[in-house]
């Protein structure tokens, strides 16, 4: 259940470290039987879920989605001037907004995630920017565990106003805190989040190395989502550097675990969210999955806006042409997440229906199976088993320095996935026939 956020372990004698399957996990003296650890943990099931937080931040937004949470409004389009498009993974509107805060003096700095190097196995971490060059350098998409402990012990120890950045369950985090700590209440002022399927684990880029023929200690810097203006924008493109200044780069559909949906290094706490669209944050942003803009290779934002000061500074933005953004409605905002929200609804309301040990999730869906096909819970099930046994698999391909053992896996995982769930090659082909005589049948 834990996420590795780093909301608990930002004290002294207590810290965040690396544990054997590539995830930040809390370490040291943690007082977690405490009654404000509970209300603070993100995953706790005494904690505020984002319903009761975003009705506390947002109490007058016009707007309120089940799917997407409260909002003042919501846009598609991209950043119109600089080079904020072309810098960023998709629309450039993550480290614009960030950047008018500063610039408008709403702000003092930024935490978000940048590019680190020198540190063997890290290649990204929180980071507080306090300039537009700096916020510049977290540009892109970075999916790589990180955590907050740093950047929170930074803001309680250094006065100013500070904006985050981050995934849902960081942002929700975040707010807990700032209920129980009046520091943290007073210097975080804004909350910048992002649209999330999961996390995934520090081994996805050792998974990049082996098939991209390199070892893993020679790699110096990853991009996740090379951009190419000349290509659809989903269509990844992963990209090494390497300690000799070499690149090696493969588009992910080439990839044994190039299918995100296949949830290859998940992070288990991910198979118990419910909130796909960082519903507790001022502002959010995702990619624009749906067409004419899932083939622009430029990059396209969609944001959900729920501050009304967020919604002004946008609004002004437009009215300048500083900001090309046309208002959507929320059916539009839920049809480019389909996929994750199917995910954190119906597979989270099947998901809860399987036997437990140990802590039991409390979420605002609804355990349950009803109207669930036999291939549909097929889905679920090796989704969650490919999202454990990467982690076991990569761990032992590792230890025993055979990397195929990890690439042979994986290569029949996504094979079995794809068949399950697109009706791809032979096992595609069977499973179609059997569905089809269940189906004549019933």
């Amino acid at each position: 259940m834990c996420i590795g956020c780093g909301g608990c372990a930002d004290a002294p004698g207590r810290t965040m470290a690396w544990d054997g399957y590539g995830l930040r996990k809390p370490v040291g003296a943690l007082a977690t039987a405490t009654p404000a650890f509970a209300r603070t943990c993100p995953f706790s099931p005494t904690a505020r879920d984002e319903d009761a937080i975003a009705a506390d931040r947002f109490p007058h937004a016009p707007h309120v989605d089940a799917r997407i949470g409260r909002f003042e409004t919501a846009f598609v389009g991209h950043v119109a001037e600089g080079g904020f498009r072309p810098g960023g993974s998709s629309g450039g509107m993550v480290s614009w907004v960030a950047a008018e805060l500063l610039r408008t003096g709403a702000i003092d700095g930024v935490a978000h995630v940048v590019p680190v190097a020198g540190e063997a196995g890290t290649f990204f971490r929180y980071r507080v920017s306090r300039s537009g060059g700096e916020i510049a350098e977290g540009a892109r998409s970075r999916y790589f565990p990180v955590d907050l402990a740093a950047v929170l012990a930074e803001i309680r120890a250094t006065p100013g106003r500070y904006a985050i950045v981050g995934v849902p369950c960081f942002i929700k985090a975040v707010n807990l805190l700032r209920a129980e700590d009046p520091v943290i209440a007073e210097r975080v002022t804004h909350l910048l989040g992002l649209f999330c399927g999961h996390v995934k684990s520090a081994a996805f880029v050792d998974s990049f190395a082996w098939q991209l023929e390199a070892e893993p200690a020679d790699v110096r810097a990853v991009e996740y989502r090379r951009k190419d203006a000349g290509r659809p924008a989903n269509w990844y493109t992963a990209q090494l550097t390497l300690a000799d200044d070499s690149v090696r780069a493969r588009d992910w559909w080439n990839l044994a675990d190039g299918d995100w949906g296949a949830g290859f290094f998940q992070a288990s706490a991910c198979n118990w969210c419910d909130d796909v669209v960082a519903e507790t944050a001022d502002v959010a942003f995702g990619d624009a999955w749906v067409e004419p803009y899932s083939s622009d290779g430029r990059g396209t934002n969609v944001a959900v806006v729920r501050s009304p000061a967020i919604r002004d500074l946008i609004a002004g933005a437009i009215a300048d042409g500083r900001l090309a953004l046309t208002a959507v409605d929320a059916d539009f905002i839920a049809h480019t997440q389909a996929a994750g929200l199917r995910q954190r609804r119906e597979g989270l309301a099947y998901r809860l229906t399987w036997a437990k040990r140990g802590l039991t999730p409390r979420k605002r869906v609804a355990p349950g199976a009803a109207g669930l096909g036999w291939r549909r819970r097929l889905v679920y099930r090796t989704r969650a088993g490919i999202s454990a046994w990467s982690h076991r698999m990569a761990w032992a391909a590792r230890r025993s320095g055979r990397p195929r053992l990890y690439v042979g896996w994986a290569s029949a995982a996504l094979m079995l996935y794809q068949g399950l769930t697109y009706g791809r090659g032979r096992i595609g082909r069977v499973l179609d026939r059997i569905e089809g005589t269940t189906r004549d049948e019933g």
